[in-house]
């Protein structure tokens, strides 16, 4: 039988494809399958969403079957995703699609990845995942003969540019059309939050799995965690220690989206906001944690940037990736042949730095490291 959770309409300020600005290039909508859908489904289809198989999380692929990659932290996120918006009485396929798209244009390697590219491309702009993932949709992608990309919805393609937070109009004109004046719907300003409660979890589980993780000291250090893991033992004394860890990381993770929910639930009423535009004209974005679980929750971030992003065994990983990209870089800056012709074909209207970056972003971890093996090691087949 249907829940009443299953039965709930949607809220009169979530987003529905009636309320749309659009594609950008005018289509026939399917005759059964919702906007909203077909966006998600477009996404799924993509190759940077295949790609993302085998781009790091925080371990690189080969060191381990079970730990994150992009790709699973992409479905992770898509699950609190749509289970917030569900409870909120959100659109689930427009949140999903959000959440499946918001890590298209990261790098091989990790956030390495896209601090390299930055550097290097410092004097043109930079680079930044999101911008990348927005050109992925828009430019990169080639799956339809009347249009470049992937043709999104406005909405979609907005939450990628402000899923992160607002935007400078100044700093960013080339992002102008995604009105840096509006907040976005609900659905795309829960997508960051929704993503950092799913890595914060994914992040200590694979942690402890590798080693590089101590669990006393989680447990004493980060309430977040130990308060979880305690609870556990009080219930079930005699569980192994996989199990009380599991058990932590479940409470963990829905005390985070509980809160969230009902936080946010708090919010639209207190501003007794009543529709999507009241949402948009609403500077102050309504979607946070309460001020206690969030304190909880950067102390749980501080430890994790301490003991495991910088690890002795994650920065040696690094440093080597680095020398790797940034060798990678100057040699398609300094000889563009070495780029596929099908690729400079495609996009003969960019600076090189920029097919440079575009080619690199779009690696895998894996791709990469044998494109490196064939530029540089004289005895590798090219």
């Amino acid at each position: 039988m249907p829940t009443a959770l299953e039965e709930r309409p949607l809220a009169p300020w979530a987003m529905t494809a009636a309320r749309s600005r659009g594609r950008k290039h005018p289509e026939t909508e399917h005759p059964y399958r919702a906007p909203f859908q077909r966006d998600r489904d477009r996404i799924i289809h993509s190759r940077a969403f295949r790609r993302l198989e085998y781009k790091t999380q925080v371990f690189v692929n080969h060191e381990g079957d079970h730990y994150r990659t992009r790709l699973t932290h992409s479905i992770e996120v898509s699950q609190v995703a749509r289970t917030v918006a569900r409870a909120l009485s959100l659109n689930e396929d427009f949140a999903e699609s959000l959440a499946l798209s918001h890590d298209l244009g990261h790098t091989p390697f990790g956030h390495l990845g896209e601090d390299v590219l930055s550097e290097l491309m410092e004097a043109r702009g930079g680079f930044n995942h999101n911008r990348q993932s927005l050109r992925i949709v828009e430019v990169l992608e080639e799956r339809y003969p009347d249009f470049p990309g992937l043709n999104l919805l406005y909405e979609v393609r907005e939450g990628i540019v402000k899923h992160s937070g607002p935007f400078s109009a100044e700093k960013e004109p080339e992002l102008a059309g995604y009105h840096a004046e509006e907040s976005p719907p609900l659905e795309a300003q829960m997508i960051d939050l929704c993503d950092e409660i799913a890595y914060q979890h994914h992040d200590v589980d694979d942690g402890l799995e590798s080693g590089l993780l101590d669990l006393e000291e989680l447990v004493e250090s980060c309430p977040l965690f130990g308060d979880g893991f305690r609870a556990a033992v009080d219930r079930r004394p005699g569980l192994e220690r996989h199990q009380r860890i599991n058990g932590a990381l479940r409470w963990m993770i829905d005390r985070l989206v509980s809160d969230l929910i009902r936080t946010t639930e708090e919010e639209v009423r207190s501003r007794g906001i009543a529709t999507l535009s009241e949402v948009r004209a609403t500077r102050e974005w309504l979607t946070h944690l309460t001020p206690d679980v969030a304190v909880e929750n950067r102390r749980l971030k501080r430890h994790l940037h301490a003991r495991l992003y910088h690890h002795p065994r994650i920065e040696r990983m690094r440093d080597k990736y680095r020398r790797i990209l940034i060798a990678l870089f100057e040699r398609y800056v300094e000889n563009p042949r070495l780029l596929p012709e099908s690729f400079r074909r495609r996009h003969t209207e960019e600076r090189l730095e920029q097919l440079a970056a575009d080619y690199i972003a779009g690696m895998t971890d894996r791709f990469a490291l044998d494109e490196y093996r064939r530029l540089f090691d004289p005895y590798e087949k090219v």
